[in-house]
């Protein structure tokens, strides 16, 4: 845009020049020139310019951003500054923040881990980065990697309830009974909101639920009276259409494999739902509780989720860099079936 103002200042500037300068010579019986006549042809062409620039044109001066002020930009530019100061701890936190907000998922972690190894593991916010980034690409990782710096960071924080949630259901998921047990009922006792207290019943009544076989009439088969029906959600489905744009076609190889995933935008975490199919389009997905990642984290009716469908060019869960996707907004028990169109690239 500067450019383009540039050149047109050089253009009114020559026109003027050129209209003018008749004007401003002695005349040939000796009159002086007329100088005031000169001045109001240069500003009559200069408001008429503008004026007719601003009434004629549809560029929104409001709407314009510059680039330097992108968070794309700003975020290259807090990258280039930490090259020079390496021991910026709150730099380097606010880097992994704001590559995690761009869903540059690799960097977002780098920056993390430099950030801990900056404070010696006793940041408690560079520790959650890391795990809150790995459990919500692949919630296996709340077994693993994930799992483990959970409790690095209740270890740092004993009083963190986030930390306490996710390493109770880790130590859930590694049949650590008692230490999950002892988890869930100190979050109980700090009485949290109601959704927080639904997953935490539901991970109680897993414990409580008996092992696999017992409950049954010997013989028979049949439950018992003590037996609890498993649990269930009318309306807890999602069923959407995936297309793929004409434009990026190319991009896909034969052996693709595509992710349709369910996810809260308010509340990041594991996804509600996920399933792994092959990148053949069109195709129908239906999301329901059986797609879990997490028995205590499944669809019900009422949310309000985004359902993303990406085309994993790695064949990985975790998102890369260049991945096709598209995203739709979903009210389970609502919404019957709606499209998605994979038409963008993961920056």
């Amino acid at each position: 845009m500067f450019g383009f103002m540039a050149l047109v200042g050089l253009l009114l500037v020559a026109t003027a020049a050129l209209l003018t300068w008749p004007l401003l010579k002695r005349l040939p019986d000796g009159r002086p020139a007329r100088l005031i006549t000169a001045v109001g042809v240069v500003a009559v062409l200069i408001i008429g310019s503008v004026g007719s620039y601003a009434a004629l044109s549809k560029y929104s001066w409001s709407a314009a951003t510059p680039a330097a002020d992108t968070p794309a930009a700003m975020t290259a530019k807090l990258a280039k500054r930490l090259a020079n100061e390496p021991d910026n701890l709150d730099g380097w936190l606010m880097l992994g923040r704001s590559y995690s907000q761009l869903q540059q998922f690799e960097l977002a972690i780098r920056a993390y881990q430099r950030a801990d190894r900056l404070a010696e593991g006793k940041n408690v916010e560079a520790v959650f980065g890391v795990a809150d980034i790995l459990v919500a690409l692949d919630m296996e990782e709340l077994r693993g990697r994930g799992g483990r710096l959970y409790e690095r960071a209740l270890a740092l924080d004993p009083t963190s309830e986030k930390a306490m949630f996710y390493s109770a259901f880790a130590a859930l998921g590694r049949g650590e009974s008692e230490i999950a047990r002892e988890r869930f009922n100190q979050i109980l006792a700090r009485n949290p909101r109601e959704d927080v207290r639904a997953l935490i019943e539901q991970g109680l009544a897993r414990l409580d639920a008996p092992p696999a076989g017992e409950g049954k009439l010997a013989g028979t088969g049949k439950p018992t009276g003590t037996d609890k029906p498993a649990a269930t959600a009318v309306g807890a489905r999602i069923a959407v259409r995936v297309t793929l744009s004409p434009a990026l076609a190319k991009l896909i190889p034969a052996d693709a494999v595509l992710f349709v995933a369910a996810r809260d935008p308010k509340a990041p975490g594991p996804p509600f739902a996920v399933k792994r199919l092959p990148a053949r389009f069109p195709v129908e997905v239906e999301l329901t509780a059986a797609d879990a990642m997490l028995e205590t984290r499944q669809i019900t009716a009422g949310q309000s989720l985004e359902v993303v469908a990406r085309v994993a060019l790695g064949g990985t869960p975790t998102a890369s860099r260049g991945d096709p996707f598209g995203q739709v907004g979903y009210h389970v028990g609502k919404d019957g079936r709606l499209d998605i169109v994979i038409d963008s690239l993961a920056n």
